[in-house]
């Protein structure tokens, strides 16, 4: 292993930090939709990302090396500055997590790493080439590909599934969800696991452990694997409650098409070395998802707090990582503070989220409710009742089997409104 010093220990240690961060915040991203349909029990759910997350960690090293050697000069970069933007990625995934949004953490690391180095050395450290082309281009145009990917395969899977019998085409999608999520598993791997073990390269650089250049070692690779499969197989249950129930109510065929359409892209981006957000992209496919169905509805409230919340990580994480570079360039007592401000944020955030608690016993059920999150009760909005006027809901078996806990006895067909999604029940008008 290369000669590491005190701080630079500091770093890798605080890196595996974010990394098992990453993991327990984007679990959602692969299975939310499985969890919330029922094609997998949350545990077995939460279980089987974590081994296929740490096989991903293996498959690829393209997006590593975009973020070790290509969004800040590497020359003048000091060890400090990098522990000061992990400050900011990981107080920001903290605090997205405790109010259960889907937030990007590569955003979050991007968005620190930049403040940092700007508060270091100014804006001439950052290739602002590379910013654009391989962070805020696929920022926008990844979630929208799969979203209208994911509205697609929707429609087609119905159109396809239309004459065949309900009961067994949903058992059958069930079964292909519990493929698609762990590609999307997979994909995570080879894409998120990788900016860990690039940040860690990038250390390694500026600490004069490693060349300009050079790849990640395989202990970083390992280590980088196991810290992101540890945070998946904890489970983000507050997120995974957002995107399982609270974008949209998912019938087996549209989890099937928004896993299988996320996981595409997530794998294509990772071949060119694109470091797009994963969490972005399964968002937009399950959106796209709900669009999909005829009578389906996304609830947009939640999505405008969602949308807010990606507009705010580069800038929020970045005044953070800035924040935190400030004191770490005053010397050691600048670092210790820092350190400090760390783990006590952390302590907060973790208290904070005890009044609340979401676990693997309750992330389905309907009447739990997460700070942040629209209540069950929430009127309908104005979109929801445009929709409704001209798009009637499905029917029968399937059209009350997509609101968790609903169902059609035999011989009894489901009630014909007006509404739309979740007015199955009266008592749960959907949210826009």
């Amino acid at each position: 292993m290369e000669h590491i010093t005190l701080l630079l220990g500091i770093v890798i240690v605080t890196a595996l930090v974010f990394d098992f961060t990453n993991g327990f915040h984007d679990t959602a991203n692969a299975m939310a939709t499985t969890i919330s349909t029922g094609a997998l029990k949350p545990k077995t759910a939460v279980a089987m990302s974590a081994v296929l997350n740490l096989v991903g960690a293996f498959l690829s090293v393209e997006v590593a090396k975009t973020i070790s050697g290509g969004i800040v000069n590497e020359d003048g970069l000091k060890t400090e500055v990098i522990f000061a933007a992990l400050v900011g990625a990981i107080l920001w995934n903290l605090l997205t997590w405790l109010v259960g949004l889907p937030s990007s953490s590569s955003h979050a690391l991007f968005g620190g790493l930049i403040g940092a180095a700007v508060m270091s050395m100014g804006w001439s450290s950052i290739n602002g080439g590379t910013v654009v082309t391989k962070i805020l281009i696929p920022a926008v145009a990844a979630p929208l590909v799969a979203g209208i990917a994911a509205t697609l395969a929707t429609r087609l899977t119905y159109r396809i599934g239309r004459n065949t019998d309900q009961k067994a085409t949903a058992k059958g999608y069930r079964a292909g969800q519990i493929a698609s999520a762990g590609l999307v598993s997979l994909a995570h791997g080879t894409n998120d696991a990788q900016k860990t073990m690039g940040i860690i390269t990038l250390a390694l650089i500026t600490g004069g452990a490693l060349n300009p250049g050079a790849n990640p070692p395989m202990w970083v690779i390992v280590s980088a694997g196991v810290a992101i499969a540890l945070g998946t197989y904890l489970g983000g249950w507050r997120i995974i409650r957002t995107m399982g129930k609270g974008l949209t109510d998912l019938a087996p065929q549209q989890g099937f098409a928004a896993q299988t359409s996320a996981a595409t892209a997530i794998l294509a981006s990772s071949h060119i070395g694109f470091s797009l957000s994963t969490t972005q992209v399964c968002s937009g496919a399950v959106m796209g998802a709900g669009l999909g169905r005829k009578g389906g509805v996304v609830r947009w409230s939640t999505a405008t707090r969602m949308f807010v919340a990606w507009g705010l990580t580069l800038p929020a994480a970045g005044l953070v990582g800035a924040g935190a570079e400030f004191l770490t360039k005053q010397g050691p007592w600048g670092i210790t503070v820092t350190a400090a401000l760390l783990v006590g944020g952390s302590a907060v955030i973790w208290v904070l989220s005890r009044r609340n608690a979401i676990d693997h016993t309750n992330v389905t059920d309907d009447e739990v409710r997460v700070e942040g999150n629209a209540p069950a009760d929430e009127p309908a909005g104005v979109v929801t009742t445009a929709i409704a006027a001209v798009t009637p809901p499905p029917t029968g078996t399937l059209a009350a089997s997509t609101v968790p806990g609903e169902s059609v006895k035999a011989g009894v067909s489901a009630p014909t409104t007006t509404t739309t999604g979740a007015m199955a029940d009266p008592a749960r008008p959907a949210t826009v």
